[in-house]
Parts: C-alpha cells; structure tokens; sequence
C-alpha cells in the first residue's frame, strides 16, 4: 500500500479481492463454469433482444420493457464476471481504488435500474389487464420512454449519492476485501473512518430502490388478481396470469437475492454466504431471465426459432 493522492487521507491505492475460493484447482473449475454461465447470459439476453426486434408481434410495451431488461441483465453480469474470471485465470485479483469504485458505481446503477424497470413492468400489466380500454393510450410509445428514462434517472442519484459517500472515507489498511466484486458491505469494514451515514444511506436507498418498488408491484398484482379472478371462463384466466407468471418469478429472484444482501445492516461481517448470494444477485437472475421469460411464451419461442434459422415472420 501506498500513499494516494489524497495525502494522509488514504493509504490504499488498491484493493485485494479474496474471491470465492484461493484452492487452484477449484480456481479452475470455476472459472470453467463462470465463462459458460457468462456466454450463455449474454448469448440468450441478446437472443431474447434479436427476438424482440424481429417479431412484429412482440413491438409492444411489455416486451419493450424486457428488451431493457435484457440490456441489463448483459450490463449487471459483465460489470462483474469477466473481473471475476480474470482473477480466476491469474489466480490473483488486485484492483486499484478507482477500478473498484467505478465497478460499485456501474452495478448499483444497472441494479438500481432493474429495480424500478419491473415496477414499470408490474404497472404496464396491471393497465394491460386492468384498464384494457385505455392501455393504448395510457401506455404509449412517449410513456414507456419516460418510464425507463425515470427508473434510469432515480438509479444514477442512487448510485452516484452511495459512490461519492463511499469515496470520501478512509482506507488506511488493511485493504483486502472478503468477495468477489467491489460492493458497499465488504468495503464498509476496511474503513477506517465511520460510516454510520454510509449505513443510513444504505438503510434509506434500499428502502427506497427496494422496499417503494416492491409495494407498488404487491399493490399492481393485487389489483391484476382481483381484475384476473372476475374472469368467467378458465381459458381467459389462465392466460391472464401467464403473462404475469413470468414477471412475477423474476422479481421473486430479484428482490428476494437483493434483501438478503442489503437490508441486514446489523451484520456487515462478510462470509461466504454473501458470496452465494452475490453469485445469485449478480449471475444466476440474469442467466435465468430469458429462460423464465420464454419458457412458456409461444410467440418468444417462434421469435427466436425464426432467428436462430434465419425464417422471415410471417406477414
């Protein structure tokens, strides 16, 4: 360690990730399966993209919101993975101050905006489903690009308000950080000034980025079902709710993945358990989104049919 730029202030110029396991040999079997999961998150989400672009049927709102979702999805998993497997192939993992605060800035940014991206979701079902007359119109191409441009813009104060927090402390040693990827918990230990505001702006964006959001979708999908079980025949039913199914398996992932991690603020000791977490927050969600999301969705699965054999929709 040395003396940064900030004088006295800072000693740490770098920090050292311990990753997910210092065995060699289990290094390499990792960094197997971490690569395969990676291709095959950004490989299916740009699928689920190429889908969506050339299928007219599905140039709706609901898949315009899961075309950004899939955006990302390739956006979360790459700000971590390929890291993670560089650090895996050198069996080392030493990343400077300003490379683990800009990873910590772009996840909680991309995450932040997953957040509010299936409220937006939530809400475009419930108008879909709800007020049908209207959907149309109250769901238009100008509003959902005000909607992704509002998730966009709550999720960039978010992130920027917890990175400039976490980079006005001191880091003064030791500086070796239990996971691996840059986050706020492991980095709240190696402090060596307080952070109780770190803790409070931590409590109050996940509140915010998580506990607000997920409300909204309780109180969407409340009125969905309500609108859902009014439905005389069973048919009508159950495709009403298998537009719902998938969305709703998502934010299950999703949020409960993202609660475990944030909201125990009174234990910020990391273990391996974060690190299984992390795993499920950062990789598993978005590998499995296009799976949930075409799994049992026939016109996704024609759509990506017609792409991977090169077949023109029909007109």
């Amino acid at each position: 360690m040395e003396l940064g730029a900030r004088g006295n202030r800072t000693a740490v110029t770098e920090f050292i990730l311990l990753g997910l396991t210092e065995n060699i040999r289990l290094q390499a079997i990792l960094f197997t399966v971490f690569l395969f999961a990676y291709v095959i998150t950004v490989g299916g989400n740009f699928s689920i993209l190429a889908a969506i672009f050339v299928e007219p049927k599905l140039h709706t709102p609901m898949y315009y919101f899961l075309g950004n979702l899939s955006l990302l999805d390739i956006g979360c998993i790459t700000v971590t993975v390929p890291p993670m497997l560089a650090c895996l192939l050198t069996h080392q993992c030493r990343v400077p101050y300003a490379a683990c605060i800009s990873q910590l800035f772009f996840f909680h940014l991309l995450a932040g905006v997953d957040c509010h991206l299936l409220t937006a979701m939530a809400y475009d079902r419930y108008l879909a489903i709800c007020q049908p007359l209207t959907y149309s119109t109250r769901m238009s191409r100008e509003v959902q690009a005000a909607l992704v441009g509002i998730c966009c813009t709550i999720s960039l104060i978010n992130a920027l308000t917890h990175t400039v927090a976490v980079s006005v402390l001191d880091f003064c040693g030791p500086n070796v950080v239990n996971h691996f990827y840059c986050d706020l918990p492991p980095l709240f230990q190696l402090s060596c000034s307080s952070i109780h505001l770190n803790g409070q702006l931590l409590f109050a964006g996940a509140t915010f980025m998580g506990v607000v959001p997920m409300i909204l979708i309780s109180v969407s999908y409340t009125h969905v079902a309500a609108a859902v079980l009014r439905i005389r025949s069973a048919e009508g039913r159950k495709k009403a709710f298998s537009t719902c199914g998938s969305h709703l398996t998502v934010v299950c992932i999703f949020y409960g993945t993202g609660f475990f991690s944030y909201m125990r603020l009174g234990s910020v000791s990391a273990s391996d358990k974060d690190k299984g977490i992390g795993i499920l927050n950062t990789i598993l969600s978005p590998m499995l989104n296009p799976v949930i999301y075409s799994l049992r969705n026939p016109d996704v699965q024609g759509a990506l049919k017609r792409v991977l054999t090169g077949k023109r929709p029909p007109e």
